[in-house]
């Protein structure tokens, strides 16, 4: 069996955490796993060395950034080896320019456009474990890149795709997926399965599981995830294509997110004419800036309000290019609000149930919590509420929705 792990900073926080890990990985190769892993860079790592070059300049250049980040992930790879041998364990790391993990020139947050396997199936036919950092790989000129924080878990998932692995576990610190952030709902539930959908928009949604881009590759390449924790045992949450509901036809939800990393950019009396939003969000496009939600109001006297959401990372940079953009087509102001958040609810249910938008929007009425924006898919509803109520509104929603019930009972299985 082909198993690519990873393993994040917590698991990999001191020496004591990474003779763990190699104790874990030991376990595998005795049952005569083959095992390919990847590792992120030590907690707090990757922030002490953006912290460094921060203190040099608030805009650090970003190829000599990618260059410094990805030192940390080339730490953690080497001291994992160094332990696997010292256990007499067959180990070799290697870098994402060793292999190559090939990616675009977007410093700080790459996308990979080729994963070359050779080196990996050479070395794992040597009988070693191969260890790869993560976060990082090389463009086409021989740069270093990162793939953006989280990034870790797209090498993993990418490697399991180009290797054909039998499946990809990520351990981390939380022993699965739950309803809801067990910090806010101490009732929520961890998940048996879920599905590559449901775990897309928790992840969009704010989720911290997983990141985005990862279960975009799983579902792409149907590579199946198991979301484990490093610290105790237990069964985790397989993130799968298809998972049959087997005891709970009545379940709509699978869970409540919320995400404060977001700021509102409202666009006042916007010309109403064919064009204008197309070259608002080119400009923001050609920026490497991604939109979430968008909200155009009702022409009024041939002038329209355009709103649109960005993470809180991009707001002040989508600020100002908007603000240069609204001067050329004349509308009249832009305004950026960073004290708002994003509640959602997620589940495949909600495609055969009526009345879900209803039920979440009179939860939070009954709140007192006013709703400034709305987007809906087939399995999420999204609200921009204040910030100050994400907690309460995660809260509400999920006890509303039956997902805190200690009578509910829910068999997942992936078919």
């Amino acid at each position: 069996m082909l198993v690519v792990q990873k393993y994040g900073g917590t698991s990999l926080g001191d020496l004591e955490r990474i003779r763990n890990v190699a104790k874990r990985i030991i376990s595998y190769r005795e049952r005569n796993d083959s095992l390919v892993v990847v590792v992120s860079a030590m907690a707090g790592e990757t922030d002490r060395l953006l912290s460094l070059a921060k203190s040099i300049t608030k805009s650090p250049d970003e190829r000599e950034l990618d260059v410094l980040l990805t030192t940390g992930e080339q730490v953690s790879s080497a001291l994992l080896a160094i332990t696997l041998k010292s256990m007499y364990c067959e180990a070799i790391s290697l870098q994402g320019h060793q292999i190559k993990i090939i990616t675009d020139s977007t410093h700080t947050k790459a996308r990979i456009i080729e994963v070359e396997t050779e080196k990996i199936t050479a070395e794992l036919n040597k009988g070693k474990v191969v260890i790869v950092s993560g976060f990082q790989g090389v463009d086409k000129k021989g740069d270093l890149t990162t793939l953006g924080r989280g990034g870790s878990d797209t090498t993993a998932v990418a490697l399991a795709a180009a290797l054909k692995a039998d499946i990809c576990e990520i351990y981390t610190d939380v022993d699965g997926v739950y309803t809801a952030d067990p910090n806010v709902c101490p009732r929520a539930r961890r998940l048996d399965a879920i599905t590559y959908d449901e775990m897309l928009e928790m992840a969009s949604l704010g989720a911290k599981v997983l990141q985005l881009r990862s279960v975009e590759l799983a579902k792409r390449y149907n590579v199946p995830i198991l979301v484990k924790s490093s610290f105790v045992d237990g069964p985790g949450t397989l993130v799968c294509k298809e998972v049959t509901k087997v005891a709970m036809e009545k379940v709509m939800i699978s869970g409540v997110t919320y995400n404060k990393n977001e700021a509102k950019i409202t666009i006042s009396r916007v010309p109403d004419r064919p064009g204008i939003a197309a070259k608002i969000f080119t400009a923001l496009a050609d920026a490497n800036i991604v939109v979430d939600i968008i909200v155009q109001n009702v022409s009024k006297g041939s002038f329209t309000d355009i709103t649109y959401t960005v993470s809180r990372a991009d707001a002040k940079k989508a600020h100002k290019i908007t603000e240069e953009v609204a001067k050329e087509i004349g509308a009249e102001s832009v305004i950026l609000d960073e004290n708002i958040a994003k509640v959602s609810i997620v589940g495949s249910g909600m495609m055969s149930h009526y009345g879900v938008a209803a039920k979440m929007f009179s939860t939070l009425a009954a709140e007192g919590i006013n709703i400034e924006a709305i987007t809906t898919s087939e399995i999420k509803i999204s609200c921009v509420i204040e910030e100050k109520y994400a907690e309460l509104a995660v809260q509400a929603l999920h006890k509303a929705f039956g997902l805190d019930s200690e009578d509910v009972e829910e068999e997942k299985l992936c078919s």
